[in-house]
């Protein structure tokens, strides 16, 4: 038989050449030779795709649209309007949940390009701890002041019980929940349990004490 006849029996047999090998162990990301890859690349190939196909048909979910969006109560507009804090210190960047003088959730998305992580530190980067307790009390200042008539600052009063339980780095997204527990309106005085998340792990959690004041 002919090369090219030969060529053309291998094609309709599903038998690949040497460049089609090559170039399903790269679809595998394997390499010629290595152990995991047992039977013909086709069969491979196969297995491969059922395997995808059977994720889709138990409706898991790709890992592009597998993240969670929170719909904001404030967005960042809204959060300026009651915030004094402007860049690099304002710390929030949502607003998920929200009853006034009670509560509030807030979001901070952690990057590369927050300026802090240029010296903290340059061959490891982590969100600095007085950072974390600052955004918390950001938080608390939206929960404690009035949205419809924010003339006063706040300030802290005290940081009781503060633990820093995990390292918040980039691409972490940092859940921030502030709860009132007393609120002296006549002195302007507010105590709040605030805990920190990424994910379901706690990474920071004080009990603050803000002052409003100007």
């Amino acid at each position: 038989m002919s090369t090219l006849a030969t060529k053309a029996a291998c094609r309709l047999r599903g038998k690949p050449r040497r460049g089609d090998r090559q170039q399903a162990i790269s679809v595998l990301g394997g390499r010629s030779g290595s152990p995991h890859l047992v039977g013909d690349w086709s069969n491979a190939v196969r297995v491969r795709s059922s395997a995808t196909e059977a994720d889709a048909e138990a409706g898991t979910p790709a890992i592009e649209k597998s993240s969670t969006a929170f719909e904001p109560v404030m967005d960042i507009d809204a959060i300026m309007k009651i915030l004094p804090h402007r860049y690099p210190f304002l710390l929030v960047d949502r607003v998920v949940q929200y009853e006034q003088g009670k509560q509030a959730v807030g979001m901070k998305n952690v990057t590369i390009n927050d300026n802090f992580f240029t010296g903290h530190f340059p061959t490891r980067p982590i969100m600095p701890g007085v950072l974390i307790v600052e955004a918390l009390a950001q938080v608390g200042g939206i929960a404690m002041m009035d949205p419809d008539d924010p003339k006063e600052n706040f300030f802290f009063g005290g940081i009781d019980g503060c633990k820093f339980r995990k390292p918040v780095v980039p691409g972490d997204t940092l859940m921030l929940k502030v709860a009132l527990k007393k609120m002296n309106k006549r002195f302007g005085v507010a105590k709040m349990e605030a805990k920190a998340f990424v994910g379901e792990d706690l990474v920071c959690e004080a009990e603050l004490t803000l002052y409003m004041g100007n």
